[in-house]
């Protein structure tokens, strides 16, 4: 045998997977088909801005994260606690009234925050925030869900519907309760930010810490079983295990395991640099405009990422992100549709920003249809395990606890 477990695919499941497995004293190859680790989670360096593929954040209330890595080492920018809402002409800064006391008053007395709102928000979420209600209770789509806690006014159309949408990549509403009552659970509990190196900076340090550098630009082309173990076909060679991990994106499953790929949800991202200095502080920017709520253009959120993380962008330079999504028809709006747009909502011309970085990523975050269940590693045969955040829950949380328990059954294996 070449090594007791072979790790294909080193996104944050397959790096967690293999430091766990270290820990347990095996030995461990890892493979990946790209030139840099991270799987999704990726950072451009241009001209000095880091552009994140995906408008991505790092949650420090995880609880796997302070497991896995050194988060103080990350150097978290953190967000505020809050949104500033756009409704028309105007904007509104709404935040956490204990954490950002200066928005306290203008948020208490807000029209997007009307007391029987904050009510049925409280009837929706207090036992997930207690801890009295969790993955095993009972589960709904998201929308009939709120509909149920009697949330169906301007808290919910102006804020909350457009601002999940964005962490989920998904507008339909059909998403499962019980998964974002756990998301929101961890907004409430910490301040959402981004690594002063970018969002890389997070596989990239949990690469570091493995024995064994990562093998870049390896990718796997067959798994298959042998009399006690495995055989990876490599498009460098063979590699002989006792078991192997297949921590692929969802939709590399069927190529290389023949298992159907689990349902994701896509967006993109642009980032410009912007002339002038759009001013919003540390905060996402949410349009309610539509009658009703709601954006009326493509974005559906936008922040100028170098008031929240200076280390983003040059000193004196400016950074503006935009997500629209793959679900709605203007999910792929054209560069003039994002400009006009963004000069709507910051109340300034764009002409003269310029275009640094558009991604589109069909395949950001799995589905999670209720009723939410976490299965964990899906085992092929007796040697083949299959994990990531599609078998856990669509987050870095869920990530890492894939990993982690991929390793846990794959030393049980080996036992």
């Amino acid at each position: 045998m070449d090594t007791d477990i072979v790790v294909i695919g080193a996104g944050i499941a397959g790096l967690r997977a293999a430091r766990r497995l270290e820990e347990h004293g095996c030995s461990v190859v890892v493979l990946e088909a790209e030139g840099e680790v991270g799987g999704r989670i990726r950072t451009d360096d241009v001209d000095g801005f880091l552009c994140d593929h995906g408008f991505q954040v790092l949650n420090p209330a995880y609880p796997a994260l302070r497991e896995a890595v050194d988060v103080e080492a990350l150097a978290l920018h953190s967000f505020g606690v809050g949104a500033i809402v756009r409704s028309g002409d105007r904007a509104s800064t709404l935040a956490h009234p204990l954490r950002h006391p200066r928005f306290a008053l203008q948020t208490l007395l807000s029209e997007h925050v009307p007391l029987g709102d904050v009510f049925a928000l409280a009837r929706w979420l207090g036992p997930t925030l207690v801890g009295l209600d969790g993955v095993g209770a009972q589960d709904r789509a998201l929308g009939a869900s709120l509909d149920e806690a009697g949330l169906t006014g301007k808290l919910r159309h102006d804020l909350l519907d457009t601002f999940l949408a964005g962490v989920l990549a998904d507008s339909s509403g059909g998403s499962s309760a019980n998964f974002v009552k756990q998301l929101v659970r961890y907004f409430a509990l910490g301040a959402p930010g981004l690594p002063r190196a970018g969002m890389r900076a997070l596989p990239v340090q949990m690469a570091s810490s493995l024995q064994e550098p990562v093998r870049l630009g390896t990718g796997a082309r067959e798994v298959n079983e042998t009399s006690g173990g495995v055989r990876v076909v490599t498009d460098r060679g063979t590699i002989l295990a006792r078991a192997a991990i297949v921590a692929v994106a969802p939709n590399d499953l069927p190529e290389l395991t023949g298992e159907a790929a689990p349902a994701t949800h896509g967006l993109t991202t642009w980032w410009f640099r912007a002339s002038g200095e759009p001013r919003t502080g540390p905060y996402l920017l949410i349009d309610a405009s539509l009658p009703g709520g709601g954006p009326a253009g493509p974005i559906w959120n936008t922040a100028v990422i170098s008031e929240v993380a200076p280390s983003y962008a040059p000193a004196g330079q400016h950074l503006v992100q935009a997500t629209t999504l793959l679900d709605r028809i203007d999910g792929l709006a054209s560069e003039a549709q994002i400009r006009d747009d963004l000069a709507r909502l910051y109340g300034t011309s764009t002409s003269g920003w310029e275009v640094l970085a558009h991604h589109v990523v069909p395949h950001a975050l799995p589905a999670v249809q209720p009723p939410f269940r976490s299965p964990g590693p899906r085992r092929l045969g007796e040697r083949v395990l299959v994990t990531g955040d599609h078998r856990e829950s669509s987050s870095i949380q869920g990530a890492l606890v894939a990993g982690q328990r991929a390793a846990d059954a794959a030393g049980a294996m080996l036992a």
